[in-house]
């Protein structure tokens, strides 16, 4: 047995297209995003798409669902402007999740913009205890996930995301998201044996064992704690393909979503390549 497997799929035509492109590639899991990423508000998803989502997902194949909040957020800003309007777009994206039963939704943490990590992590924490008090009813959980580390970016170490779960005292609505590229760019070198299994141990001691919630299967273009987030399709980045192997089959992730967001290709060859190197281990 192993771990349900798929990627991160466009909802280009509404987002009930996504379960049909999922098919497709007869994924396990996909991901998508729940409304235009580039922009900091949508137009209001309509009941009719709600319920053709929802009805595709159950007649599907397709298991966990999980959403990706848009790159616009940024929960450390300075600018009180922006800091409002990050809050209220993850508040939005939350409800969109909400509607569709999506009961993940991926976040970044934020940059703390020259201020520190420290004074990042904090602002980070309040915007989540701020969003999540808001919605009391919400049952959608934020997955926070792991950064490369580049710019004045938090969260690229284990130990940042623990001081912002514990900051913001919503442990059982934020979970986490490991991203390998990340990993690998922030430092850990996922792909040694032992430093492999040091990982996992940080995660379960940090986070206990129900996390993480999800995971990014993605190789690195660049090097090693090069603090770049370039994203490579599998065997063609600096990464080993032994660690995206270890972490199929690692007995106590065998029920989480792991996710592909490497370079798509043509007619998503590059994810249908990325999933059968996956399913072939």
């Amino acid at each position: 047995m192993t771990a349900p497997l798929g990627a991160h799929i466009s909802i280009a035509g509404g987002v009930s297209r996504a379960i049909e492109r999922g098919t497709e590639l007869a994924c396990d899991s996909i991901q998508v995003f729940v409304k235009n990423a580039s922009q900091w508000q949508g137009k209001p998803l309509a009941e009719d798409e709600i319920q053709r989502f929802r009805q595709a997902h159950t007649e599907s194949d397709i298991g966990p669902l999980v959403a990706h909040a848009t790159y616009l957020i940024n929960l450390a800003a300075t600018n009180p402007d922006n800091l409002e309007k990050s809050r209220a777009a993850l508040a939005d994206e939350l409800d969109r999740c909400d509607l569709l039963g999506i009961p993940s939704l991926v976040v970044h943490p934020g940059a703390h913009l020259g201020t520190g990590i420290e004074a990042g992590l904090q602002r980070v924490a309040e915007s989540l205890q701020t969003v999540l008090e808001g919605l009391p009813e919400g049952k959608t959980r934020i997955l926070l996930e792991n950064t490369a580390g580049q710019g004045t970016l938090v969260g690229h170490r284990l130990d940042q995301l623990a001081v912002i779960r514990q900051l913001a005292d919503q442990d059982s609505r934020i979970g986490i998201c490991i991203d390998t590229c990340h990993a690998f760019a922030a430092g850990y070198p996922l792909d040694d044996r032992q430093a492999y299994g040091e990982f996992l141990a940080e995660l379960r001691e940090l986070f206990g064992t129900q996390e993480p919630s999800c995971l990014h299967l993605n190789d690195s273009r660049h090097e090693l704690g090069a603090r770049r987030d370039r994203h490579a399709n599998l065997g063609q980045g600096k990464m080993s393909l032994a660690v995206f192997e270890w972490l199929v089959h690692e007995p106590h992730l065998q029920q989480v979503p792991m996710i592909l967001e490497t370079p798509m290709g043509d007619e998503a060859e590059g994810h249908r390549r990325d999933l059968e190197i996956l399913r072939s281990f």
